[in-house]
């Protein structure tokens, strides 16, 4: 199943109520079995794709099941500190990832 959402864009978290930008997708789930059984308590599907977030206003980064997710209107800047570490650029919409250098 192709991903809904895609790295550079700005995302709400539908359950917990907070905007982050997506770093990394995951066709399916790929973190330990203890990990989900402990944090993901709505039992999202692991067959679907799951995203790595940097949440603003925040130092943490969470990884969240699709399902918990919705586009953000919301077009303000992400405030995180390692918000330049994947992207060089922000357009008014979304972030461009850093060119790898050849």
């Amino acid at each position: 199943m192709p991903a809904k959402f895609y790295i550079g864009q700005i995302i709400y978290h539908n359950r917990f109520n907070y905007r982050g930008v997506i770093v990394g997708i995951d066709a399916v789930f790929s973190h330990s079995e203890y990990w989900y059984e402990n944090m993901a308590t709505s039992r999202p599907p692991k067959d679907r794709p799951w995203y790595h977030v940097l949440v603003d206003q925040s130092l943490q980064s969470t990884y969240v099941a699709e399902r918990n997710l919705l586009v953000n209107d919301d077009s303000s800047q992400i405030n995180h500190h390692l918000l330049g570490h994947y992207f060089d650029k922000y357009d008014g919409k979304r972030y461009y990832s850093k060119q790898k250098p050849h």
